[in-house]
């Protein structure tokens, strides 16, 4: 299994947000990212993965883990080039428990064994890997 740290605006869709459409037996697709790399990460993805939530601009916290449950299709809100083809690719996601604590930002920069996680490293990606034992650290900052 791998582990991931995914990034959404909570006034936009937040983990509430995925918990309820969890307990009707939904899955949200995770669309809209429109970067490489992160996109790259999401064609890793395989279903079962975990993912760390993060509420990004406001909080900027980990409130939530959410798992894979479809592998990377193309993404519905994505533009075709001049090919036809749909450039932007997606995975599907559903909650799988909050946080007992939000672990915030700075406690994540304040932390020297998460000093290399790719949220810091690199700040702007929307999806990035965390490695197990960043994984490990983290669910023990957030109680779990």
């Amino acid at each position: 299994m791998a582990y991931w740290l995914m990034k959404s605006e909570p006034d936009v869709f937040s983990f509430d947000d995925l918990v309820a459409k969890t307990a009707r037996g939904e899955a949200e697709e995770w669309h809209g990212v429109r970067n490489y790399a992160a996109r790259n990460n999401m064609r890793a993805m395989a279903v079962g993965d975990e993912a760390f939530f993060y509420h990004s601009n406001i909080g900027k916290e980990i409130v939530g883990i959410m798992k894979i449950v479809a592998p990377a299709h193309p993404d519905s809100t994505g533009e075709l080039n001049a090919k036809g083809e749909v450039v932007w690719d997606c995975v599907d996601v559903q909650s799988v428990r909050p946080v007992k604590r939000p672990v915030t930002l700075a406690e994540i920069k304040a932390t020297p064994e998460l000093a290399e996680i790719e949220l810091i490293k690199l700040s702007r990606l929307s999806v990035s890997k965390v490695r197990d034992d960043e994984w490990a650290l983290l669910c023990k900052m957030a109680g779990l």
